[in-house]
């Protein structure tokens, strides 16, 4: 059971929403918490729209970007674009792709081999896409390249200009002759545009390429709709988990709506085989589990321009094998994961049961999927894990910490003895030598003890609004629906209710999970369900304190409102 935090906003403040903006109290509670500047970006904030984003050129080198790309399709120029393999490459790639075809400049592309080629814009990656494009007088990199000096250098070597869209942080300083659109590179001062992810930035892109072909009179420029493109943006923004508040509001709300919408065939087919109803509206969750998962596992198994060639096909017949060899990669990548996450779980139960942190190591798992069996191994513990594959001669992997725990501090005096490594406070990319994982392990558990001796670490719930079961109805829906997709920067609110007495009729099933109904005063049953709690059922008949989620239940053709219980106390 997590500690309950509660933390009222301004009474004042969620007063003046509440009058000024038409909402409830709730809806009113829950703005307050987003430190919006006033009511007109808090009305801004429930009703987003497209006309409201920057103008493209206020971020650094976009226009010198969109120049020199309208410059290439003037002259009829061969481009190769280089997007990276997961969906925010996997999109930006197709965005970009598309919209060079709408001026009939037809580039190459290709997407990184993640076995044979390794990480983003690496020289084999290189020297593959200068194969395929013959040539070419520009190479365009999406999601990658920031920091590959060396390769930038060999593309620049060969007489081929270089643009690079990216959201990386960057490490090293590339050539001066190389156009970077990069925010967190040129744009760190105002920190306007640092919160896009790269499929955002090739968006902004796309708009300043517009805005100087239609001043070029290009009467192609003026039939392109872009809101067209946001179910792309909608689909990398969601799954590269940046906040979705600002820009990235705008593009995520409206995408999925677009999405839902959707005229690629591609995309059809596979929502579809991944079994996202879109007649109901797609939302974030159908984009981390079902769509994401599915374009990420063609890059984590095999080639994710595979998903690049799906968005971009108009072949029925193309677009619906191709969605279902993604589902099929999907399942080998849960089979490969749940192997691993065994024999992980094995290791960890036999040598490190004691410790206070994992250090696992296979030499024949799968690089592809260590970073999600780290995170399971971390939430079956709740202790940080690290998980490892071999690469060469390297133990390579990912780190996944608990709340509270911070890797970066962990790691950072064991840096030197690592070949490589990155990340943030919850989550860590490693490689080493392999010879040295068993002293890298004893290091982790003995730093983490370290770190757990000065610092407290506690389980936290934070609790979003206290209601009363009656609150509970269509209308209050209706206006949580006005806040959503909720995600980074704009949390699915938690709510909790007082004193609420479980009944003996709660249903177990599949031995993990337990469904409840439970009566309000308003004489309407609320339908509820508690994922992997059936160990803590709440007594039957005693007062208890509950936390929980609110959804619509769309299973087939029904839309019903459900509970999905978090967390519960005695009262």
């Amino acid at each position: 059971m997590a500690h309950w935090e509660y933390s009222p906003p301004s009474a004042d403040l969620s007063k003046k929403y509440r009058n000024e903006l038409n909402v409830g109290p709730t809806v009113a509670e829950l703005l307050a918490r987003l430190e919006l500047a006033d009511t007109e970006e808090a009305a801004r904030f429930l009703d987003p729209r497209l006309g409201s984003i920057d103008c493209p050129f206020e971020i650094p080198n976009l226009e010198a970007a969109a120049h020199r790309i309208s410059q290439a399709i003037d002259n009829r120029q061969r481009i190769v674009i280089c997007g990276d393999y997961d969906v925010d490459g996997v999109t930006s790639t197709a965005l970009l792709v598309a919209i060079l075809q709408e001026f009939e400049n037809y580039p190459a592309y290709i997407v990184p081999l993640r076995l044979e080629e390794g990480y983003g814009l690496s020289q084999k990656a290189v020297e593959r896409a200068l194969d395929k494009a013959n040539q070419p007088d520009l190479f365009i990199a999406l999601d990658c390249g920031t920091n590959s000096v060396e390769a930038v250098q060999h593309i620049l070597n060969t007489g081929c200009e270089v643009v690079i869209v990216d959201h990386h942080q960057a490490k090293e300083e590339l050539p001066k002759e190389v156009v970077l659109v990069n925010p967190h590179v040129n744009d760190r001062e105002s920190q306007n545009h640092c919160q896009l992810c790269t499929v955002g930035l090739v968006f902004k892109l796309a708009h300043g390429l517009l805005k100087v072909r239609r001043e070029r009179d290009d009467k192609r420029a003026f039939e392109i709709k872009l809101r067209n493109y946001l179910d792309l943006v909608s689909m990398g923004t969601v799954a590269d988990m940046v906040p979705l508040n600002k820009e990235n509001r705008i593009f995520a709300r409206i995408g999925l709506q677009v999405l839902s919408k959707t005229s690629r065939i591609g995309l059809k087919n596979l929502m579809k085989v991944s079994g996202v109803a879109a007649r109901h509206g797609v939302n974030p969750i159908d984009v981390s589990f079902r769509l994401g998962p599915r374009i990420n596992a063609s890059g984590r198994l095999a080639d994710a321009s595979v998903a690049v060639e799906l968005i971009l096909s108009d072949d029925p017949s193309f677009a619906l094998e191709t969605s279902l060899k993604l589902d099929s990669f999907n399942r080998e990548r849960q089979e490969i994961e749940r192997a691993m996450t065994d024999s992980a779980m094995e290791q960890i139960r036999t040598n490190q049961s004691d410790r206070s942190g994992f250090v696992v190591y296979g030499d024949d798992w799968h690089p592809g999927v260590v970073g999600i069996v780290a995170s399971r191994v971390s939430k079956a513990f709740n202790r940080p894990a690290i998980v490892l594959g071999r690469e060469g001669d390297l133990a390579k992997g990912s780190g996944r910490s608990i709340e509270g725990v911070n890797l970066v501090e962990v790691l950072s005096p064991y840096s030197e003895k690592l070949e490589n490594w990155g990340g943030h406070p919850m989550a860590v990319g490693v490689s080493l030598k392999s010879e040295g994982v068993e002293e890298f392990s004893e290091y982790f558990d003995k730093a983490l003890k370290d770190y757990l001796a000065t610092h407290t670490v506690e389980k936290t719930l934070n609790i979003s609004a206290w209601i009363r079961l009656e609150d509970i109805n269509t209308q209050l829906m209706n206006e949580l629906s006005r806040l959503e997709p909720f995600g980074q920067a704009n949390p699915e609110p938690v709510f909790a209710t007082k004193r609420i007495v479980f009944g003996a009729k709660v249903t177990v099933f599949k031995d993990i999970h337990f469904r409840f109904t439970l009566p309000s005063r308003s004489r309407q049953n609320i339908s509820g369900v508690a994922w992997k709690m059936a160990d803590r059922i709440p007594p039957a008949n005693t007062p208890v304190d509950i936390a929980y989620r609110l959804v619509w239940n769309t299973f087939g053709n029904k839309k019903a409102l459900q509970m999905e219980l978090v967390d519960w106390r005695e009262s």
